[in-house]
């Protein structure tokens, strides 16, 4: 009998479950023997349009398994969190991906991260939710603004040290890696290789470090700099190849980062595992922050309109990508959790000499001083 490829059928995926959603549906499918994640990813558009949803997103649970995620209209038009979503351990809710569901900082997964975006794109604000919800952990954060602090200085009750220029930024980097090869003496005493092995008792608390625009560490005005600049470059790589281990992450905002910051800017962002691009003005800064990781989610960054602050392309080394946007939050609720949390701060001495100055919150309502009263 002779074989006709046109009689054969294919077999359409099994539907395993259903449960709706504050947002729409999710449908679990049991893929056949032949078909795999990219072939129904391939067919969402189609999907879309056949039922009528805003959209529709393939998740891969498990192998043979994927999870159809529906919205019934724009979540990002305005967003709002799940009610789940709350830091713990260290995992930091962020933001709202484009199928409803949070998207996390998880460092322990993702332990460094790249920021970009142009002015006004929602950077500064992905930022405070960053800091609004690592200020209610059992962590130290260390800022570097080498803007004179404009950013960061309002957290200043919840920072551990707080660097403003780049001579302050290099002697707290150099200490960063002081501390960093502490802990590995104190991993190799207790025969462990990661710092979540130690015993409760004797382990250090988690470091993150916040660097608001990069390219102040990297670039120089005059030929003296030089070597200050080396140091920078030097401890930042050291610390993104290393630090995992040790409990120290990193969070480096910017709004380009590419090659032409100078030496060690490449080898640097090739440590940079996590990745968040807003809106950006030119194709190529998109290609800096997504072109080695998820080079189709470039278009996305460059049509992103500049009326949607906040939203962005969230993704990794392994290949995922998904559009996000940030909740709003004001400089004021950012600084009121720092506030509320100051207690959190952890005792590490060696940050002590960047310890930043924090003043005397300010009391409501009628003085208490008496005023003078006018003499003839």
């Amino acid at each position: 009998m002779r074989f006709l490829p046109d009689l054969v059928q294919p077999v359409p995926p099994k539907v395993r479950r259903v449960r709706g959603t504050s947002t729409g549906l999710r449908i679990t499918l049991r893929l056949p023997a032949g078909l795999e994640p990219a072939d129904v990813v391939a067919s969402s558009e189609r999907l879309r349009h056949a039922w009528g949803v805003h959209s529709v997103n393939v998740t891969e649970t498990k192998p043979g398994f994927v999870e159809l995620r529906m919205t019934g209209y724009d979540v990002l038009r305005r967003v709002r969190m799940p009610r789940k979503a709350r830091p713990h351990d260290m995992i930091v809710p962020v933001a709202l991906r484009e199928d409803g569901t949070a998207f996390v900082r998880d460092y322990r997964k993702v332990p460094m991260a790249l920021t970009l975006g142009a002015n006004q794109s929602g950077k500064s604000m992905y930022q405070r939710n960053l800091v609004k919800g690592l200020a209610q952990l059992p962590v130290a954060l260390v800022g570097i603004d080498c803007k004179r602090g404009v950013e960061q200085s309002a957290y200043a009750s919840r920072l551990s040290a707080l660097a403003t220029t780049p001579d302050d930024a290099a002697s707290l980097l150099d200490v960063l890696v002081a501390e960093m090869e502490s802990r590995f003496d104190l991993l190799s005493l207790h025969g462990v290789s990661d710092l979540w092995e130690l015993p409760e008792t004797v382990r250090p608390a988690p470091i993150v470090v916040l660097v608001d625009e990069i390219a102040e560490l990297f670039l120089i005005s005059s030929r003296k700099d030089e070597e200050r600049r080396e140091r920078l470059v030097t401890s930042l790589i050291r610390l993104a190849q290393m630090a995992r281990a040790a409990g120290i992450f990193l969070e480096i905002c910017g709004q380009r980062f590419g090659s032409e910051l100078g030496k060690g800017a490449t080898m640097l962002r090739a440590q940079l595992t996590g990745r968040v691009v807003h809106r950006v003005n030119d194709k190529q800064t998109a290609e800096m922050g997504l072109g080695d990781v998820a080079p189709e989610a470039v278009p996305l960054v460059t049509t992103i309109p500049p009326d949607k602050a906040g939203l962005a392309v969230a993704a990794d080394s392994s290949g995922g990508w998904s559009r996000i946007r940030t909740p709003m939050t004001t400089p004021a609720e950012a600084t009121a959790v720092c506030r509320e949390f100051a207690h959190l701060v952890p005792h590490l001495p060696a940050l002590d000499p960047f310890r930043p100055y924090v003043p005397a919150p300010k009391v409501d309502g009628p003085s208490l001083v008496k005023p003078i009263p006018a003499t003839d």
